[in-house]
């Protein structure tokens, strides 16, 4: 086996590949064909009719059967459906006999046939079937990757015009379309993951470089930063011990602070209780003095109202001397004209005379009686006179002990005024004094809720002292404020991120190496491979132009780069020197006899079980058109295990046998065929 053979059966998923045969078409209202039975033999079929007759239609319903993406007709497959018809059907009739090993190539098929079929309607909607039941595409995709099928290579399904397109496709398309038809894809997608892969680690290289660049940028940063933290952790710790040292000073004074308003409570209270005690002596001095001298206004008052009532009685005896001595004068002054009346009159006994005497009588008394009185009243007066000279002097006695009393009592209220005053401020400084103590102790009591965990902490110094350090410390403190408090975290993960970084750069260098060295591994495997191919095609492809008296090579271009690597076809006609084909430089009939030398070259290396062609020789003369069926023929005869099928509009004027012969004719817009003839 040569180095190829031996890269091709390695190439194979599964080992040999399964030569699975289409036994039958059945085209139902496909295009032109209204109902056609086209059966298929193992080795050549060739289709042949007049143009128009439904040849292509068979490759192209070959194609929608197996899912190609390709469609020359039409971009709809609703367009496929006969003129008339809502539903198309497509059926492939597979040849599921038991092959090598009694596997059959459908295994989840028990019968020898295997029908898959395509339907499609006039909504755009389709549907596969597979042995009459619904599967789905991916289904398909799969059945004919057990097949050894790929419709979608131009070179296993090569349409009406396809030959043409071969010759403008690039080298690098070319190589692709080989490689997929050999079952070399594997090597070019084995290599192009491993490059992708070196691709990608070299891209990991870059990026985890750039990120321990900036790793080491931002570490270096975070380690200034650390250090502040650390400086700032320090200055935390030392501004802990100083809030708990100002905690504790603040206990301390306040203590003290509470000692010492005992003492001074204790002072006041024993001044309060002195002050009391005089106090109750002054003001039971000031109620004794108070009625001391109540008893001596009594007794002036007394003396008043006695005073009032004699000098009432000589008032009283002045205005009774007065009025007596009115009435004296009055009545006298009538004595006298009842005197000088009476005269007038006489002695006599008359009625008038007797009443003036009796009246003068009257008179004479009360001028008497009158007399008497105001003699009573002058004598009362005189000693009532003599009783208010001696009142008198009993008052003034009584109005200076009156003074002296009132002298005392205001000196004692003065002195109990001022020791209320005392005793007041007093029992207000007590009052305050208890008030700070007890506001001292709901302070303390307060502070030592907030006591700071651990034991007392003694110290001597004052709180504002403390407080002074502290202020330093959060002065050092706020300068540090712009540090975070997670920064040890930063800084640690940083400087493990740094260390993983470094750790895994060395490992993608490592991998980098390792796979580098399967990409150099795998791309000798490719080149290797192509190049025993092209060494073993090239003289087919050479032996075949010379049947039609052409020259030419097969060779690689670029394989150093497996994206940009291409194969190029070179010929020459009548011993001109051979040129790389492309769409200018040949005529088409050289282009279509060139492309077809390579076909045929390739077909003991090509895996698919099954190939289509239609219209190779379109552009052909004659001369080569009977040449190259003639290759054809005699290439296909050699490989024997596969199945090809041929379309061509021409007159066949040589046929071999193991030929199986199909003619399609169209009679009133429907396809039909006519006839096959097998030549065995």
């Amino acid at each position: 086996m040569s180095g190829l053979e031996k890269a091709s059966a390695h190439s194979v998923k599964g080992g040999a590949v399964k030569q699975s045969v289409v036994k039958e078409m059945i085209l139902e209202n496909f295009m032109s064909h209204e109902y056609s039975r086209i059966p298929l033999e193992s080795g050549l079929n060739v289709i042949c009719g007049p143009n128009g007759a439904g040849k292509s239609s068979i490759l192209l319903a070959i194609s929608v059967a197996l899912g190609q993406t390709y469609t020359e007709r039409s971009r709809k497959l609703s367009d496929l459906i006969r003129r008339g018809k809502d539903l198309a059907r497509v059926s492939l009739v597979f040849d599921n006999s038991p092959r090598e090993g009694g596997r059959k190539p459908v295994p989840f098929s028990r019968s020898d046939t295997f029908m898959l079929s395509r339907y499609l309607k006039k909504d755009g909607s389709y549907w596969y079937e597979g042995d009459f039941k619904e599967i789905s595409k991916t289904e398909v995709g799969r059945l004919l990757d057990q097949l050894g099928l790929n419709p979608d290579n131009p070179l296993i399904i090569m349409h009406q015009g396809m030959v043409e397109e071969f010759s403008v496709t690039t080298p690098q398309e070319k190589l692709v379309m080989v490689e997929e038809s050999v079952g070399f894809s594997r090597y070019r997608e084995n290599l192009m993951e491993a490059q992708r892969r070196l691709e990608g680690l070299v891209g990991e290289e870059t990026s985890t470089l750039q990120l321990m660049e900036s790793a080491s940028q931002t570490l270096e940063y975070w380690q200034g930063v650390y250090n502040r933290f650390l400086q700032k952790k320090n200055l935390l710790e030392r501004k802990h011990l100083l809030e708990k040292e100002l905690f504790w000073s603040q206990v301390a004074r306040l203590e003290k602070n509470l000692e010492a308003s005992k003492e001074k409570l204790q002072s006041r209270e024993q001044v309060l209780q002195n002050t009391v005690e005089r106090l109750k002596k002054t003001s039971q001095s000031v109620e004794d003095a108070w009625s001391q001298l109540s008893a001596s206004r009594t007794e002036l008052r007394k003396f008043y109202f006695t005073l009032a009532r004699l000098e009432k009685g000589i008032a009283e005896g002045e205005v009774s001397q007065k009025t007596l001595s009115g009435v004296s004068h009055a009545v006298e002054e009538r004595l006298t004209k009842v005197e000088g009346l009476l005269s007038k009159i006489g002695e006599g006994r008359s009625p008038d005379a007797l009443q003036l005497r009796e009246h003068l009588d009257t008179l004479r008394y009360m001028v008497k009686d009158y007399s008497s009185k105001a003699e009573e009243g002058q004598r009362k007066s005189k000693d009532l006179a003599k009783e208010v000279k001696d009142v008198h002097s009993e008052i003034g006695k009584v109005e200076e002990d009156l003074t002296r009393l009132i002298g005392k009592h205001v000196d004692l209220k003065v002195s109990e005024a001022l020791l209320n005053y005392q005793k007041r401020n007093l029992e207000r400084e007590v009052s305050e004094v208890k008030k700070s103590i007890s506001d001292t102790e709901e302070e303390r009591r307060q502070l030592l809720q907030q006591k700071p965990d651990g034991e007392r902490a003694e110290t001597e110094r004052a709180p504002t002292e403390v407080a002074d350090d502290l202020k330093i410390v959060n002065v050092q403190l706020g300068s540090l404020g712009d540090v975070p408090k997670e920064a040890e975290t930063i800084y640690t993960n940083y400087s493990n991120l740094h260390k993983e970084l470094e750790e895994k750069l060395k490992l993608v260098r490592e991998n980098k190496a390792l796979v580098l060295k399967e990409v150099e591994e795998r791309k000798r495997i490719w080149k290797e491979t192509l190049r025993i191919l092209v060494e073993e095609v090239t003289p087919v492809y050479q032996r075949i132009l010379s049947e039609v008296s052409a020259t030419g090579t097969v060779r690689l271009t670029d394989m150093e780069d497996v994206e940009e690597a291409g194969l190029e076809l070179l010929m020459g006609f009548r011993g001109a020197v051979p040129t790389v084909l492309d769409a200018y430089t040949q005529s088409g009939g050289e282009r279509s006899v060139s492309i077809m030398a390579f076909l045929l070259s390739l077909q003991n290396r090509i895996l698919s079980p099954f190939r289509a062609i239609d219209e190779f020789d379109v552009h052909m003369d004659p001369r080569n058109r009977e040449s190259m069926l003639k290759i054809l023929f005699s290439e296909m005869a050699k490989e024997g295990t596969g199945q090809y099928v041929v379309i061509t509009p021409s007159q066949l004027t040589v046929l071999e046998k193991d030929v199986n012969l199909i003619f399609v004719q169209n009679t009133q817009s429907i396809s039909q065929v006519e006839g096959v003839k097998s030549a065995k």
